[in-house]
C-alpha cells in the first residue's frame, strides 16, 4: 500500500514524536527504528524540506519535529517522501477515455481517495494516543517505553 520509504519516514516521525523536544542523530533514530542509517539520512532530509523535521548542528544536535504531533498528519509525512498517486487519466493511455475513468479505474481511485482522507484525518498524536498490545517501535512494552526506546 505504501512504499518502504514512506514506512521509514513514518517510523522516524513516530520516534521523534515519542521523544518530543529531544534532538536525535540519524544513528540514534536508525537503531530504534531499524532503518538503515544511510537511507534514513535521505528520508530525514526530505522531511526537513517538507518542514516536518528540523536539523540542528553541533553538540547536542540532531533532528526534532518542527510541529507538535497533533499538527502532523500521516498524509503530510507521506506527501513529504512519496505522495499517494491518484488516477487522473486512463492508466492505459486510451485517448478516448482521457480523464473520464472507466468503472475499474474510477473504483480504484475512489478507494485511494478514502485512504488519502483517512491519512489526512489521522495525526501522529492520535497514533500514539490509541494504545494497542504493541507500542510503536518498542520490543518490550514498559511503563516508560518511549524513554527506554530512546536510550
Amino acid at each position: 500500500m505504501i512504499s518502504q520509504t514512506a514506512e521509514y519516514a513514518l517510523r522516524a516521525i513516530v520516534y521523534l514524536a515519542m521523544n518530543s523536544g529531544t534532538a536525535f542523530t540519524t544513528q540514534q533514530i536508525s537503531l530504534t527504528t531499524k532503518v538503515p542509517a544511510a537511507y534514513l539520512s535521505k528520508v530525514l532530509q526530505s522531511l526537513v524540506r517538507a518542514h516536518l523535521v528540523q536539523s540542528q548542528r553541533g553538540l547536542g544536535g540532531g533532528f526534532v519535529l518542527t510541529k507538535p504531533p497533533e499538527e502532523i498528519s500521516i498524509l503530510a509525512v507521506l506527501n513529504a517522501v512519496d505522495p499517494i498517486q491518484r488516477i487522473r487519466t486512463c492508466p492505459l493511455g486510451l485517448t478516448a477515455h482521457g480523464t473520464t475513468l472507466c468503472a475499474l479505474h474510477k473504483r480504484l481511485d475512489d478507494a485511494t481517495a478514502i485512504i488519502e482522507k483517512t491519512f489526512a484525518d489521522t495525526t501522529i498524536a492520535e497514533i500514539l494516543a490509541r494504545p494497542t498490545a504493541s507500542i510503536p517501535l518498542c520490543e518490550f512494552p514498559t511503563e516508560n517505553c518511549s524513554k527506554s526506546c530512546a536510550s
